[in-house]
């Protein structure tokens, strides 16, 4: 289950006076997921009782929230945190952070990803606009369960444009194996850690020219697994040219 302690920091900062829910979303949004799950929650209409009984609209968040399943608050606080206007909101980012770090065994969804990951290699491609509407695009796909191989060729694409952008070349993913390998080094990678970049691209290459080239089925049980490890290496590529 999700602690009460949690439920109530959650509604403290998505019903934020400054920056967090109206009221009227508050009533809106609990009421469209108290349907969907066939749920009675206390707060449906405005405007909220003024006996005293609901000071504010953080409390008729938290009473809401209350009501449905340690699951069904997963989904919810998530799906919250994750709306268009929290974008870049750190404290509501530290609230999902924590939610999926220490409840994400409540998540239900069907195909589940490392979504702090893909958050964070979102971030750090900030400064790499080209490959990150291509990632953007992979993982909406992903999300939309669309697993065709074009996600895969968004994907490889991403990757293969952040490293020329690094590298300063036009090469394909394939020939950017020995530069790889030199830019680790130089960097104070080691030699191991060199060689485990080279064999990863290399296998990336070979899985994609497989799936995306020669049109064969996209075996959807390994996409979490290609996306999360290109997520990986994107993340600790930019942060070694960073260095």
């Amino acid at each position: 289950m999700i602690p009460n302690i949690f439920i109530q920091n959650a509604s403290e900062v998505l019903g934020n006076t400054e920056y967090g829910l109206t009221t009227s979303q508050i009533v809106t949004l609990c009421s469209a997921y108290a349907i969907d799950y066939n749920v009675d929650i206390p707060y449906t209409s405005l405007p909220l009782p003024q006996d005293g009984s609901v000071p504010n609209k953080r409390t008729a968040l938290r009473k809401n929230l209350e009501k449905f399943t340690p699951e069904q608050q997963f989904k919810i606080i998530k799906e919250l945190c994750e709306l268009e206007q929290f974008k870049g909101n750190s404290s509501i980012k530290e609230i999902k952070l924590k939610l999926m770090t220490r409840y994400g065994h409540l998540n239900t969804d069907s195909d589940v990803i490392n979504e702090m990951l893909i958050d964070e290699t979102k971030h750090w491609l900030h400064d790499y606009s080209d490959s990150l509407k291509l990632y953007q695009a992979a993982h909406d796909k992903f999300n939309n369960s669309i697993f065709e191989r074009n996600l895969l060729d968004d994907l490889r694409l991403s990757l293969e444009l952040l490293i020329r952008k690094i590298l300063n070349n036009e090469k394909s993913l394939e020939n950017q194996l020995s530069g790889i390998g030199l830019f680790i080094q130089d960097k104070g990678g080691s030699k191991e850690l060199s060689n485990m970049f080279q064999k990863l691209v290399e296998y990336f290459s070979k899985y994609q020219n497989t799936y995306i080239k020669h049109e064969d089925k996209v075996i959807e049980e390994e996409i979490e697994f290609v996306f999360e490890i290109t997520s990986s290496f994107m993340k600790h590529f930019i942060r070694l040219n960073n260095l």
